[in-house]
Order: C-alpha cells, then sequence, then structure tokens
C-alpha cells in the first residue's frame, strides 16, 4: 500500500458556463477547490495519485459552451492523466507503486461494440471528468479500473506529469489513422495544428505516410511542423478553399502526386475547418473528423456518392494502442515536450481561460498542488 489519503483535494465544476439565449446574460461557470472521500475500491479498481492532468478543449466544451455531461455538476474535470498507483484493490494489488497513464475513455469490455473491436465508442465506456461520478483529473487521487491502465516502465527524462498528455492529445490521433486504415506510402492533409493535430501530424509520420501536409492560420506552427513531420504547408489565413485547392494542387504536381486517395484529417474543431475538409475531399478520399465544434455545416451528401469517398468521425481511442503511442513517444518517433507545459493546478481557472481565449502552442498539464 502506498501513500493514501484521508480525503481527495480536487477542483469540482460546480456549475458550467451558461448563456440565455433570449437576454444573452451570461453567468460565469464556477471551479470550487473541495475535498471529497476516498472511495471504499472496488474488485478491480486502483486509487491513483494524480502526477498531472492535461487541459483539453473537450473540458473547455462542458465548461464554456453547455456540453452536457453524462454526471451532472458538481464533479471533477479532466480526463488526460498520469500518476502513480497508491492503492489497489486485493485482486489487482500487483499494480501498487506503479507509473501510469490512464485512458481518457474506458470501454465496457461486455457489449457488441466492444467485442467487435469498436470499444472506444462503448456507449457504457468509463471516461474521467464526464461519467465517472465526481472524479476526475483536476484532482489530487482518482479511483480507476486498473484492466485498461497503461504502464510506464521506461519513461528516460520525460516527466510523468508530462505524458498526461498521451491520455488524449497523442492517442486520439491513433485512433484517428487506424479509422482511416493508414497505410504506410499514404498522402495525407491534417487542417489545424494545435493541441491535438500537432500530434496527429507526427504520428501519421511515424506510421509511414509518404506525404503529410498540415494546414492551419498560424505560420509559427506550420513552421514547427515542418520540422516535426510535415512535408508541406498552407497558411489557410485569409484564402478560400478554392485558393487552397490550387495551392494543394500545385504541391502534387510538382511532387508527381495522384489526386485521389488522399486521407483528410480534420483536428481543428472549427467550422471553416470543417468546410475545408469536405470541399478537399475528393475522388476515393476519406476525411476523418476529430475535432468537435458545437456549429453545422452545409455539405451536397451526394459528393460522397460521386467521389465514391467516405466521411468517417473517430472518438477517443481504445486502451490496447496505447503502449504503441507511449513507445512512438518514448523512442524519440514522437517529438513530445515541445508541444508540453506544466503549471500549478491551483492556476486552472487562469489556464481554462487562457486556452479557452486562444488554443495554446503548449499543452497545459496542471500538476496537483494543493
Amino acid at each position: 500500500m502506498g501513500n493514501v489519503p484521508d480525503k481527495i483535494w480536487t477542483w469540482q465544476m460546480v456549475n458550467p458556463f451558461k448563456k440565455d439565449r433570449e437576454t444573452g446574460e451570461v453567468t460565469p461557470g464556477k471551479l470550487e477547490k473541495t475535498q471529497i472521500d476516498v472511495p471504499v475500491l472496488q474488485p478491480g479498481e486502483v486509487l491513483v495519485e494524480v502526477a498531472g492532468c492535461g487541459v483539453c478543449h473537450t473540458d473547455l466544451g462542458y465548461f464554456y459552451y453547455g456540453v452536457p455531461t453524462v454526471n451532472k455538476p458538481p464533479l471533477t474535470l479532466g480526463h488526460e492523466i498520469s500518476g502513480i498507483v497508491v492503492d489497489a484493490a486485493s485482486d489487482v494489488a500487483a499494480w501498487t507503486g506503479k507509473e501510469v497513464i490512464i485512458p481518457a475513455v474506458m470501454p465496457c469490455r461486455k457489449c457488441y461494440l466492444c467485442k467487435t473491436g469498436r470499444g472506444n465508442r462503448c456507449l457504457a465506456q468509463k471516461m474521467p471528468g464526464n461519467s465517472m461520478g465526481i472524479y476526475g483529473g483536476f484532482s489530487s487521487h482518482i479511483p480507476v479500473p486498473a484492466i485498461d491502465l497503461c504502464e510506464v516502465t521506461n519513461r528516460g527524462n520525460l516527466p510523468l506529469e508530462k505524458l498526461a498528455v498521451v491520455a488524449d492529445a497523442a492517442t486520439t490521433p491513433f485512433q484517428a489513422a487506424k479509422r482511416a486504415d493508414v497505410q504506410v506510402g499514404d498522402n495525407t492533409i491534417v487542417i489545424g495544428v494545435g493541441g491535438v493535430g500537432q500530434y496527429m501530424v507526427q504520428v501519421l509520420k511515424a506510421l509511414g505516410c509518404a506525404n503529410v501536409v498540415a494546414i492551419d492560420i498560424n505560420q509559427e506552427r506550420l513552421d514547427v511542423m515542418l520540422k516535426n513531420g510535415a512535408d508541406f504547408v498552407v497558411n489557410s489565413m485569409g484564402k478560400t478553399p478554392r485558393e487552397i485547392s490550387g495551392e494543394l494542387k500545385a504541391f502534387r504536381k510538382e511532387s508527381s502526386l495522384p489526386s485521389t486517395g488522399w486521407k483528410i484529417f480534420e483536428v481543428s474543431g472549427s467550422k471553416p475547418g470543417q468546410e475545408l475538409g469536405l470541399a478537399l475531399l475528393s475522388f476515393t478520399g476519406k476525411m476523418v473528423v476529430v475535432g468537435f465544434g458545437p456549429h453545422k455545416v452545409e455539405y451536397s451528401i451526394s459528393r460522397l456518392m460521386a467521389f465514391d469517398a467516405e466521411l468517417i468521425g473517430s472518438w477517443g481511442c481504445l486502451p490496447e494502442y496505447y503502449p504503441s503511442v507511449l513507445s512512438m513517444i518514448t523512442s524519440g518517433k514522437i517529438n513530445f515536450e515541445e508541444f508540453v507545459q506544466t503549471r500549478p493546478m491551483s492556476t486552472i481557472a487562469e489556464s481554462f481561460d487562457e486556452a479557452h481565449t486562444k488554443s495554446p502552442d503548449q499543452r497545459i498539464v496542471l500538476v496537483p498542488d494543493f
């Protein structure tokens, strides 16, 4: 048994940000530092002392946009978690003392979706900060099932708290690549190279894609991507889809690349990004929607028929893929540390506000300082 606390410190979302549709009146969201009881661990469960928890766009969706959580507030947000197992039920006692990454979505492993390889979208899945009662990653400790944990066996000089990002930002792109059936030699496009997109580019290159094109409105991010897996970049600021398509056509011609079969990953979650992806989707291509946005996009769905193309959604990542992504990071195939920053968890309100105002170039990981 490790250092088991008497209480769990946590930053709870007491109420989300709200805006009245008729009056426009705004009620700010509220985060409150509090203590909750340490639960009695059930068979198969462990208690993890949180080393770090990443601030994800999904958390901001719950807090600022009223995206509903399965369990209603008050609850603790946060689903990008790394830490150390400090206590465990007797049947999983061997986990005690191990460094782990907690998957952002944990399937039930019993339903039809789980049994047919689609457990990442299991309808009974457990997700910290959403469907695990009051428990989430922006806390000192969290109880979770042991079966889905990814053990960190050799992290070299990488700080455990930074590896929290593996739980979502780095693994979600891997799942998206699997959904697209990415193969060695594929030609791909990534729209949006922020917190998740920057890993999407690197994962595609690590999987052997011949060409990875990065598209964003931030030139600095694009310049960084050219050093980290992108073969060609397009700054889409102020450009129409037709103009961007023209730049891609010139790149294909110069590089003697086909116009068919391209796989597009829309990671920005923005309306312009999604509209661009749909405009670029062409013959025998695939578009995978990775980023989330609350807006609606108009599209002539018959184009999918005419192009024999595919429009696919991708959610989370199967826990069994985590070791592969972790290996990519620890082996240096993915540049990791350059894209992660750590801050005290007591800065959670300011960090939420900053990430909401502008997606940071470096993923924010909050480190408990209760």
